[in-house]
């Protein structure tokens, strides 16, 4: 059984409706309560996940199941530095970008890796002069979706392709 695919973006457009799908597939797959409130907890910290690390993007959400086995699935284009590649790759359980599986797809990932740019500030040079005797802390992703989703999904994969990446959450639970 395969979800509507739902249009997500970074400022929370269609979270609710990517919710309400992962209920509607539990619902027709027959999970009970505790098992729906998994699905759910994966589908929410695998879009904040996506939001934090990703930051500016538009992607597609939808969910795949058959039996008791579920795939949440997520494709989104943003724009890729090799900070938000790094943090990406490190959300997958395999550590491992997934779109590198073949001889090609290795040296396609290591031409972006070696071309992808350092994260841009969006303070403008004007005001860096200004604020020379003033460092900027910018606080660092505390990591909390990575962690809560690596602890309760069975399987993570992200795929990288230049500005677009896949990601999906996999989850099985015993027949109901």
């Amino acid at each position: 059984m395969k979800t509507d695919i739902i249009s997500i973006d970074n400022q929370g457009k269609g979270y609710g409706e990517a919710l309400s799908q992962t209920l509607k597939a539990a619902a027709f797959r027959d999970l009970d309560h505790k098992q729906t409130l998994q699905l759910r907890l994966c589908t929410e910290e695998m879009l904040s996940l996506a939001r934090s690390v990703a930051g500016t993007m538009t992607g597609s959400f939808w969910v795949e199941s058959e039996g008791a086995a579920f795939e949440l699935r997520l494709s989104a284009k943003t724009v890729m530095d090799a900070e938000k590649r790094k943090l990406l790759i490190e959300s997958a359980s395999s550590r491992k970008n997934e779109a590198a599986n073949s001889f090609l797809g290795r040296l396609c990932d290591a031409i972006e890796e070696a071309m992808a740019s350092e994260p841009a500030s969006d303070i403008p040079d004007e005001a860096l002069d200004d604020l020379a005797n003033h460092p900027i802390e910018i606080p660092e992703w505390d990591k909390y979706e990575q962690t809560i989703l690596g602890r309760v999904a069975d399987d993570i994969k992200i795929g990288i392709r230049g500005g677009t990446f896949d990601m999906t959450v996999r989850k099985a639970f015993a027949s109901a």
